[in-house]
């Protein structure tokens, strides 16, 4: 009977001459095997005929066990479609407002992704051909835990001429992505301290104290963080988004940069810089990675997420001398080593130019959807954070309201209020973090229709 019921992929466990009898035996097998999708919905069952043979029952036991379970709903019968398994309602079928709250929304203008429509496949195809036809042997097998020299060196090169980074190869630690790289560094640290901008990303917060550190706070006004605020304690770092903060959309003013590196030379305390999405500045020149200015008090970090796709999972860290060995250390008790042929690949794509091609034309994009949003919004509405990046916050009165008249309307956007890092009860500025890199091309002018519509009330 098992080879026979191989055919469907499934063991029925039946006893035909158990205590139950032939009929209820049968009954019972099918119907477990479809309440636990053993027998999966659409799957066609043998015809009766057969079923009677290779079972040793009748036919008419066989056609009345089928009958039944047609009648409990468990299977369908059409005339020349044969017995198949009906589909039955999921457990969630009874939670509809379960459901209602998990489904994707109509129109996303959610933070924190780029474009993945725009990934550059055929340039990665072609680059992960010849990375993979000039491989050594070696490039299959365990790795350095520090990552693949090739993109070490491509790196090391393009950090340099792109964002104004000392980053000697001996001194990059490959990550799969931002987020490992800051665990990495928060478990090196040991229990310390670490200093992140209010607001800025609840997430990452989480990250650092799942790995040991305390989290706080260190507030951001309009001319970025603010280092007068990390004061004579026992702070040995301070996370910042100097570029384009996460998500006010600032940049850190010069006279801060200055006084942020002074304190960590006084303080031999550690910036640590997320460069998230530092490529894409628009209105002026790009402004240069913090740490150029304090190369040894800077952990920088970058990530191929708003560039290529998060779903590469490809991340890199520049540190100070000091901190490579244990950094690489970490690294290697974590997971080893990041997966080689993408490194490969990224290298090969740093290495034709084709990576600062597709930045380049990605910019140019995300520039024509920043001109978009100002020319929907900017006259009524005070947009701040254009300058550069992905995502813009637009001031509102209540958050509150206007979030209840997005979801209404099919609209996912991010907010203030999820980015603070307590609740407080002294007033704050109100606003909508408003991604222009997640929707795709196609649906991006409705959804900046719907988003202006919803913040005049209509």
């Amino acid at each position: 009977m098992n080879d026979f019921w191989s055919g469907v992929g499934v063991d029925l466990h039946l006893e035909p001459d158990g205590a139950e009898g032939r009929r209820a035996g049968l009954e019972r097998a099918l119907r477990d095997a479809v309440r636990d999708g053993r027998l999966a919905p659409g799957t066609l069952l043998p015809a009766t005929r057969r079923l009677a043979a290779e079972l040793g029952i009748s036919r008419n036991t066989a056609k009345a066990a089928y009958d039944q379970l047609v009648a409990e709903g468990y299977l369908t019968a059409r005339q020349g479609s044969g017995t198949q398994v009906a589909s039955l309602p999921s457990a969630d079928a009874t939670a509809p407002d379960v459901a209602a709250r998990t489904r994707a929304p109509r129109l996303d203008l959610r933070p924190g992704s780029p474009d993945v429509g725009a990934f550059p496949a055929a340039a990665w195809l072609r680059a992960l051909r010849r990375a993979i036809a000039t491989a050594p042997s070696l490039a299959y097998d365990y790795g350095d835990p520090r990552g693949r020299i090739e993109l070490r060196t491509a790196l090391s090169g393009y950090l340099g001429r792109a964002r104004g980074v000392l980053a000697p190869p001996e001194r990059i630690v490959i990550t799969s992505g931002y987020v490992q790289g800051l665990a990495l560094l928060t478990r090196v640290l040991d229990g310390a301290q670490v200093a992140m901008e209010d607001p800025g990303l609840p997430f990452h917060r989480e990250v650092v104290r799942r790995n040991g550190g305390s989290v706080v706070p260190v507030r951001v006004d309009e001319r970025g963080v603010r280092p007068q605020d990390l004061g004579g304690g026992d702070v040995s770092a301070v996370v910042v988004t100097a570029a384009h903060q996460y998500p006010t959309g600032v940049t850190l003013h010069p006279e801060r940069r200055r006084a942020l590196t002074d304190w960590a030379r006084a303080r031999g305390g550690l910036i640590v810089e997320d460069d998230y999405d530092g490529e894409f500045r628009y209105d002026r020149q790009p402004v240069g990675a913090l740490q150029g200015m304090a190369p040894g008090q800077v952990v920088y970090l970058g990530t191929a997420s708003k560039t290529l796709g998060p779903g590469l999972r490809l991340g890199w860290m520049v540190l100070p001398p000091p901190l490579v060995d244990a950094v690489a250390d970490a690294k290697l008790h974590s997971d080893h080593h990041t997966e080689s042929i993408g490194q490969l690949a990224l290298a090969e794509l740093i290495d034709s130019h084709a990576y600062d091609r597709h930045v380049r034309a990605c910019r140019l994009r995300y520039r024509r959807r920043r001109d978009q949003l100002l020319a929907r919004l900017g006259a009524r509405r005070g947009v701040r954070g254009v300058a550069a990046g992905l995502h813009a916050l637009v001031e509102v009165a209540d958050e509150t309201e206007i979030l209840a008249r997005a979801e209404a309307e099919g609209l996912a956007v991010g907010h203030l209020g999820e980015h603070w890092h307590t609740a407080g009860d002294e007033p704050r500025p109100q606003g909508l973090v408003v991604g222009y890199g997640t929707p795709r091309e196609r649906v991006y002018p409705e959804a900046l229709e719907v988003l202006g519509k919803v913040l005049e009330g209509g």
